[in-house]
């Protein structure tokens, strides 16, 4: 494709700001942006082959049904989609010559898409595409590719497939494939721009960006949502909104006590958002659900609260009564120390203030002497 066509589907302007909106995301040096432009517009488009298993098609939907083409068409400029069961034009026997064309012709430097869990009970069974499993096709392609995106909950975790009784024996990509270097973006769905950030970081330095302990890159799940939501001010100040549609939830306040996620979730929905409007479930109501935590998501009820505090001081902080270390104090020793410690610290400043100086003089409350 001709980089000129750059011009029929994003502006100039347009696809500048993008750029500059993912070296902002990958954390990269201002001046960077010119470099993932070049990198995007560069020749020798990276060859992906998009798999589909055990999913719903959210995570393809997220990226194509932007209310915005921006995202879809940059991605879909800046790389070669040689197989997508959604989006080809093909099907059944010509699909299938595609794919091997493109595993062959790009053997050992294709980027390798996963979308949907993998099951693995009774020989995987349970999800095949043109006769083979989705664990003989995964286990086929990923050993061309040079890495493995896992795109979504499903495929980076097992999403839904996988929670109790998982009668299909749902895992992701992680769980199969050892021998090459896998990426997770988790979410349900996830951010199109995480995908397409990811991407031109690749296509940039020619190497996946740094990962979490989950295989998350982390310039998108390195914190938690809840230290950038718009709704944090309410919650420290104790403001909580008690039922869905009462008077706090109606003026904003923080969703934690409706069972709201984003304190032990990492991921970046309150900075990046969706739809490219500037939406996601928190700023309209709904309690996060902590879609990109496999140890959350479907296996605790949207109304249960996570543990955000520790239930006893720190073992470093000296219990009040130094017979159990660790063993937190009652109420009533908590209230008479802090009241002591209290007293004792205004009586000090006190004493200090009256304390004469080389002069002979006090100090007032505003600094000057009398």
């Amino acid at each position: 494709m001709e980089r000129d066509s750059w011009s029929r589907d994003v502006s100039r302007r347009d696809f500048m700001k993008v750029c500059m909106a993912v070296s902002a995301m990958l954390g990269l040096p201002f001046g960077m942006a010119e470099t993932v432009a070049a990198a995007a517009m560069a020749d020798g488009r990276p060859a992906v082959i998009w798999l589909h298993f055990q999913e719903c098609t959210g995570c393809s939907e997220s990226l194509l049904r932007a209310s915005h083409p921006t995202v879809a068409s940059l991605l879909l400029e800046t790389i070669s989609l040689d197989y997508h069961e959604t989006l080809m034009a093909g099907a059944g026997h010509q699909a299938e010559a595609a794919l091997h064309a493109s595993m062959h012709d790009n053997h050992g430097k294709y980027l390798l898409v996963v979308e949907g869990a993998i099951p693995t009970r009774q020989a995987g069974i349970f999800c095949k595409v043109a006769g083979k499993t989705a664990l003989e096709s995964l286990q086929e392609v990923a050993a061309g590719a040079q890495a493995i995106i896992s795109i979504g909950t499903c495929a980076s975790y097992g999403g839904i497939q996988a929670s109790a009784p998982n009668p299909t024996g749902a895992v992701g990509v992680s769980d199969i494939i050892k021998d090459k270097p896998v990426i997770n973006l988790p979410g349900c769905p996830p951010n199109p721009y995480n995908l397409l950030s990811t991407i031109l970081y690749f296509m940039t330095f020619n190497k996946l960006p740094d990962l979490d302990g989950m295989g998350r890159p982390k310039f998108a799940y390195g914190r938690r949502l809840h230290e950038h939501c718009e709704r944090r001010p309410h919650f420290d100040a104790g403001r909580f909104a008690q039922a869905f549609g009462d008077e706090g939830h109606s003026q904003g306040h923080c969703l934690y006590k409706l069972g709201c996620k984003g304190p032990a979730t990492y991921a970046n929905c309150s900075v990046n958002r969706f739809n490219d409007i500037g939406v996601w479930p928190v700023s309209v109501g709904h309690p996060c659900i902590g879609c990109t935590e496999p140890a959350i998501l479907f296996n605790t009820a949207i109304a249960d609260k996570v543990q955000i505090h520790e239930p006893t001081p720190f073992d470093s902080y000296a219990p009040v009564d130094l017979k159990e270390k660790g063993k937190g104090p009652d109420p009533l020793t908590t209230g008479i120390v802090g009241l002591a410690a209290g007293s004792a610290l205004g009586a000090g400043a006190v004493v200090a203030r009256r304390l004469p100086g080389d002069s002979g003089t006090e100090e007032n409350d505003h600094g000057q002497t009398d």
